[in-house]
């Protein structure tokens, strides 16, 4: 089986991954390190020269070639089709064939990513898809979204899953104050949250409040998402909302949540059940805290 896809983002540009569950690993897609590398957008662009590199690599008898595996990914125009992949040391070998400093940045980048915080939590949200756990989280509730963060955040954080008691602000947002976050947060758990507007406005209000000290993003999209699992049948395709348009309706949602339904209701879909929707919204629901 090898379904599961993740999305992990350079330099704003996406580098796609499919898991192999035979040898337990994670096949990158090449042509999307290309890209990178290049800095090129044009696809045919990309590919040529990767059919040039990948040419002179096998003349020189060069290992790369033989270690690259073909498996199907979508292609620009939206079909499924085998393109060459690389394992992670693959991929650091291609990295070192461009010598420069980007090249050494990403290989930099590639290596150490999910030994981060970020990346450590990362991959507990991916495992909260096939885990009984999300059977057991409160859908809609204060306690719910501290289970959420608890999973996510647990052993990287000692304030997993606690309520701030500090004041924190954000781009010279001031969220909810300390003193006043438990009756905050029971008021907006005592929000209706059966229809799209009403779920809409409880997460904006949770957003307000931020109950924890970091994490509160990546917490609390999961959240909603589970709202809308449970009372509509639908998920957020989160890949349908870029992160400018995320993060600016985010800040106007404090006085005006209009633009932020439109992307929501816009990026609606019924596949709830698809593991790789899942990935993908963890894959971009991360992405839109990467500075």
């Amino acid at each position: 089986m090898m379904n599961k896809v993740s999305i992990r983002f350079f330099d704003d540009r996406e580098v796609r991954a499919i898991w192999d569950d035979e040898l337990s690993k994670w096949w990158f897609s090449v042509l999307d390190i290309v890209a990178v590398l290049t800095d090129q957008d044009d696809y045919t662009k990309t590919r040529n020269y990767w059919k040039y590199l990948k040419a002179k690599l096998k003349k020189e008898n060069n290992e790369l070639v033989s270690a690259t595996t073909q498996l199907k990914i979508v292609a620009p125009d939206g079909k499924k089709r085998l393109s060459d992949m690389l394992d992670h040391d693959g991929i650091i070998a291609l990295g070192k064939t461009f010598p420069s400093t980007k090249a050494n940045r990403f290989i930099a980048w590639f290596t150490y990513s999910e030994e981060t915080i970020d990346g450590k939590s990362k991959s507990k949200a991916y495992a909260l898809f096939e885990s009984s756990f999300i059977e057991s989280i409160e859908v809609g509730t204060v306690k719910g979204l501290q289970q959420i963060h608890a999973y996510l955040f647990g052993g990287l954080y000692d304030f997993a899953g606690k309520i701030r008691a500090k004041n924190i602000a954000k781009g010279g947002f001031q969220f909810a104050m300390a003193q006043f976050l438990p009756n905050t947060l029971k008021d907006v758990e005592a929000m209706q949250d059966k229809t799209f507007d009403q779920i809409v406005d409880k997460y904006v209000e949770m957003n307000i409040a931020h109950p924890f000290m970091e994490g509160n993003g990546r917490s609390t999209r999961i959240w909603l998402d589970l709202m809308f699992k449970k009372e509509l049948k639908k998920c957020v395709d989160w890949s349908k909302i870029s992160k400018t348009d995320y993060h600016q309706a985010m800040i106007r949602s404090v006085a005006n949540s209009e633009p932020l339904k439109i992307f929501i209701k816009n990026a609606l879909t019924d596949d709830i059940h698809s593991r790789e929707m899942f990935m993908k919204g963890i894959d971009y629901s991360y992405y839109y805290e990467e500075n």
